[in-house]
């Protein structure tokens, strides 16, 4: 899996996907900087008018729930409904979803358009599969290890790779079940860096070989970025920042050393 890792970060510096991020006003200039420092191109089109058009000339298009709106949701239906007609890779990431009627009732909508990748923490996971999450808000109550049945469930359901986003992060396709294991604390002290993930998750699912490979190494950059940016800034201010070079200057000898990989528990 490693080498798929290795390879899918050539390709988004060789490729440059354009991602279409239908994502929350909070984390937009964010997740565009983290898709640039990876080598991917960001853009953020919209108006519901514009958002189908669009999402057919995109490589790949992210669908996040964090401040949605009725506007929004027509948006996210109309280049959902075009990315599908000509099978470009979409990724939901569903902030909240469990608390909050819209965003759950839209989200248990939406899964049965085949998306490639589900990204969540474990209480969206749980909700999303249709248990009590036990989230509030964005944020998690529960482990990662604690979202294991539940992800496996909406993978059989949806047929998507289903992230699970933690301590310890894990990939699940079917039987199939990867645990990476890198990362540091300080990744849940900026705000975004699980949106940005999820516009990741997209931008390599639009070059990698299998939707499982993309969000394994989605996971992995972030972990192995968090990690290393750690080292050179105690505190999340310096912090964001030290992780978008860390981004930059992720190579193949970097994931070699840093990346932390395995088959997980089933």
């Amino acid at each position: 899996m490693l080498d798929a890792v290795i390879a899918i970060r050539e390709r988004l510096r060789s490729h440059s996907p354009l991602v279409h991020c239908l994502t929350n006003q909070v984390v937009k200039n964010f997740t565009a900087n983290v898709l640039l420092a990876l080598g991917a191109a960001p853009a953020m089109v919209e108006d519901p008018g514009e958002a189908g058009e669009f999402a057919s000339v995109a490589s790949g298009l992210l669908v996040n729930l964090g401040t949605l709106s009725r506007e929004q949701i027509q948006a996210m239906d109309n280049a959902i409904s075009s990315a599908r007609k000509i099978n470009t890779p979409w990724v939901l990431d569903p902030v909240a979803v469990g608390g909050l009627s819209l965003r759950t009732d839209f989200a248990r909508k939406i899964i049965s358009s085949s998306p490639a990748i589900i990204r969540g923490n474990a209480s969206e996971i749980i909700a999303l599969a249709g248990q009590d999450g036990g989230g509030r808000g964005v944020e998690s109550g529960r482990s990662s290890e604690a979202a294991l049945e539940a992800a496996r469930s909406l993978s059989r359901k949806t047929g998507a790779v289903v992230l699970v986003t933690g301590k310890t992060d894990y990939a699940i396709s079917g039987a199939k079940e990867i645990a990476i294991a890198n990362g540091h604390p300080l990744l849940t002290r900026v705000t975004g860096v699980g949106c940005a993930m999820g516009a990741v998750c997209a931008a390599t699912a639009a070059v990698a070989d299998s939707p499982l490979e993309a969000a394994v190494a989605s996971a992995v950059f972030f972990g192995v970025a968090g990690e290393i940016a750690a080292r050179h800034a105690p505190h999340p201010g310096t912090f964001a920042v030290k992780f978008l070079d860390a981004l930059d200057a992720l190579n193949a000898t970097l994931l070699v050393e840093y990346a932390r990989v395995s088959s997980a528990e089933q």
